[in-house]
């Protein structure tokens, strides 16, 4: 597979820059890309370089209004609004070009799956995935995920699977999406009665002819690896067995780990390699082999964005890389460079178990309640019975 699975990536990735101690620090990529080489991840393979995307692709999902603010903003003396200029969404120089090349990024791993190039892709710069059509949103200026899903429908493909496993709620995608029966989007995130933007409840199942494609999984604040990945594999399977999707995409935040200091979900790095082989397993499945992968949230920004997502990049790859790895010396003196007194794990591993018990059809537990709701809420709309665990 590694001669069929494409990676994009290009410094230049590293221009969308928030600024100051804005926790949405580029640092995270750069240092992602130095383990993933020093653990020789990406030995032999080549790194695909993305060009802006265009405003007509922009438009696909943001006003032509909004794109002038964005473009404006970085010389305007008055407030631009859309959501620019907030302490979450700074104006920074280039912003339009840096947010520009996020999508063509992910828009370039789009592209090589519809021509056959590539059946996986991954841009861990992409995932931007709280964007909205006229401004912007949780630390996002434009919505690479949904960008590149409306290109894919308008290149070959007309049933698309969207899995958000951020700790936030894939909302961008949702609402771009909400009526659209071409898009299935399933988001795994803490409950928004816990955590910003407060939307992701089980009742917005999607609009008209969509019902039933909006698909949320609020999880209670706390929720371990195990109790992560029972509500997973009681929920996703099914629907897309039923789906039947052509094309995986994927938003891989890794904000759900229990040391991100913007949330309260308790998942390890081993708990996020568990899903990253997990979604492989499924794009195999259910949607011929073709994987977009992108990145996402992620705040812990040396301990564990780097490893988990050094697993995701070798995951795609086929390349996984054992838990027990230890850091390669050159890395963690990188990390040391840049961190003098940072404490640092010793392998790609927290030493968690990611076993879990499949679910039973009962309640009993908080995790166990959000199974059961979600099921009886969507399954019927796809024709599966809720109560029936083998469905």
């Amino acid at each position: 597979m590694g001669d069929r699975a494409t990676v994009v990536w290009d410094s230049a990735l590293l221009g969308y820059d928030l600024g100051g101690d804005h926790p949405f620090n580029p640092i995270r990529l750069e240092l992602t890309i130095r383990l993933a080489r020093a653990l020789g991840v990406l030995d032999g393979v080549e790194l695909h370089a993305p060009e802006p995307a265009e405003e007509a692709d922009l438009e696909r999902v943001h006003e032509v209004g909004y794109l002038r603010a964005v473009q404006e903003a970085p010389m305007a003396s008055w407030d631009v609004g859309h959501g620019l200029g907030t302490p979450d969404n700074p104006v920074f120089d280039q912003m339009h070009a840096a947010s520009a090349l996020v999508v063509g990024g992910s828009l370039l791993a789009a592209r090589r799956i519809a021509s056959g190039e590539a059946d996986r892709a991954v841009s861990i710069a992409g995932g931007l995935h709280h964007a909205m059509r006229d401004h912007a949103a949780g630390f996002c200026v434009y919505n690479d995920c949904a960008v590149a899903i409306s290109w894919l429908l308008d290149n070959g493909f007309d049933r698309i699977a969207y899995l958000d496993v951020d700790v936030h709620h894939g909302d961008g995608v949702q609402v771009a999406f909400y009526d659209d029966p071409r898009v299935l989007t399933v988001s795994l995130h803490q409950h928004p009665a816990t955590l910003w933007p407060g939307t992701g409840f089980v009742t917005e199942l999607g609009s008209r002819a969509a019902q039933g494609t909006s698909v949320n999984l609020p999880l209670p604040p706390h929720t371990r690896d195990g109790a992560w990945l029972r509500a997973f594999h009681a929920v996703v399977p099914s629907l897309l067995s039923a789906f039947r999707p052509q094309v995986l995409v994927t938003q891989c935040g890794v904000d759900t780990h229990e040391e991100d200091p913007l949330a309260d979900l308790s998942l390890s790095v081993d708990g996020h390699r568990e899903i990253y082989r997990t979604l492989r397993e499924l794009a195999t499945r259910y949607a011929g082999g073709k994987w977009l992968a992108t990145g996402g949230g992620g705040y812990q920004v040396l301990r564990v964005v780097p490893r988990s997502w050094t697993h995701l990049l070798a995951t795609v790859l086929d390349r996984d890389v054992a838990p027990d790895t230890p850091l390669p010396a050159e890395w963690t003196d990188t990390v040391r460079g840049v961190a003098p007194r940072a404490e640092l794990p010793l392998t790609m591993s927290d030493g968690r178990d990611t076993a879990f018990e499949p679910w039973g059809g009962d309640g009993s537990d908080a995790v166990d309640a959000v199974i059961r709701d979600v099921r009886r809420a969507i399954f019927p709309l796809h024709g599966l019975d809720p109560d029936d665990p083998r469905d």
